[in-house]
């Protein structure tokens, strides 16, 4: 899969936590070597591996580093994710920012892991939203795509969503999507609806994806025998791990859930030195 460059957003985390210097990292000989590990302390599924090391390739293009696992794979308590050996100072300097990176996208991709297990043989999708860390949007879809799940658009400028303010900005369901037709050819139109009603208009004017936005579970089935796949379906609200699977047995082809990447917690990750 296509993996963003790590690079910027870790040049901005590195700036902003070692600004002028390391104060602390100073105190150890600038000769001094180290060799370091990570472990992981939990079940997850690992994702950030370019991240964490372009924290310590910036600082100290020295540093060496050995991976036992990969974006992707599924992690067990206590097992050893990578290897580090490099000057003191730079793994040092970059402990903090490399975990931090680690953590919170292998936290991203183990939650997506644990949907897409869910939902499972149904064909249903489940996708992200655009309910990301600030700056780190690329980071966290690609971390989705790593648990298992898909990418809903990537921002504002590569598919049209009309939700509920776009409809009464624009009149109706109907201008809004025949606007959207006329200015954007070839471009992915979906469209939000609220109750079915809406969604026959929404049928009659043949955007490509229907957002049905907090419909009961009978009603969302009732939505999918209208359709009749003349359009993809995406459910959207009130989606936990409670209710996704009975979601996706409806029949929509998508499950978009905003705190795939909204409500970030991180693995726990530890990072062990010894001095060589």
């Amino acid at each position: 899969m296509t993996m963003p460059d790590p690079n910027p957003a870790v040049a901005l985390a590195l700036a902003e936590d070692v600004g002028a210097g390391d104060l602390t990292a100073a105190l150890i000989p600038e000769t001094a070597k180290t060799e370091a590990t990570v472990i992981s302390r939990e079940q997850a599924v690992l994702c950030g591996t370019a991240w964490f090391d372009a924290v310590f390739h910036q600082l100290d293009p020295r540093v060496a580093i050995n991976w036992e696992a990969g974006d992707g794979d599924r992690i067990e308590p206590n097992q050893l994710l990578c290897t580090l050996l490099g000057p003191a100072r730079a793994l040092l300097t970059g402990e903090r920012t490399a975990l931090n990176f680690l953590q919170a996208l292998s936290g991203t991709a183990t939650l997506a892991r644990r949907f897409a297990d869910i939902v499972a043989g149904t064909g249903a999708t489940v996708l992200d939203t655009r309910k990301t860390l600030p700056g780190l949007r690329l980071a966290q879809k690609y971390a989705v795509r790593c648990g298992g799940c898909q990418n809903h658009r990537i921002g504002l400028f590569d598919a049209v969503l009309i939700k509920e303010n776009h409809i009464m900005a624009a009149g109706s369901i109907t201008a809004a999507i025949a606007a959207a037709r006329r200015l954007h050819p070839g471009v992915t139109v979906e469209v939000e609806v609220e109750s079915l009603a809406e969604l026959e208009e929404a049928l009659a004017a043949r955007p490509d994806i229907v957002m049905l936005d907090n419909f009961g579970l009978e009603t969302m089935a009732e939505a999918v025998r209208i359709t009749a796949k003349q359009v993809k379906l995406e459910a959207s609200g009130n989606v936990n791990f409670d209710t996704v699977r009975k979601i996706a047995e409806t029949g929509v082809d998508y499950i978009s859930i905003g705190g795939l990447t909204k409500d970030v917690r991180a693995v726990d990750l530890s990072m062990r030195f010894r001095a060589l």
